[in-house]
């Protein structure tokens, strides 16, 4: 067998880094925040944690398409929604 040099050190320097932009933002979804709000918040790379107080539904009617539209991705999980920007998954292999 032959021998193999591999320089980690190195490689870290060749690697694409992408730069993660954006926070998760833990809120309740209970109609008193303006729809645009969570849009903006999305737009600008965040992550929505909600915890759903009344009609899911009627709730994020003012928000839901345009979120798709931007191909985010939102999933009602137990009492939440979780809300996320384009190129960002939400990953239920483990539900």
């Amino acid at each position: 067998m032959s021998d193999f040099n591999l320089d980690l050190s190195s490689a870290e320097e060749h690697l694409d880094e992408e730069e993660v932009t954006g926070d998760v933002i833990l809120g309740v979804l209970d109609g008193e925040t303006d729809p645009q709000e969570w849009i903006a918040a999305v737009d600008d790379g965040n992550v929505l944690f909600l915890a759903v107080e009344g009609d899911l539904n009627e709730l994020a009617t003012g928000f839901a398409r345009e979120i798709k539209d931007m191909d985010g991705q939102l999933m009602h999980f137990r009492k939440f929604l979780v809300v996320t920007p384009p190129g960002v998954n939400i990953d239920t292999d483990r539900l």
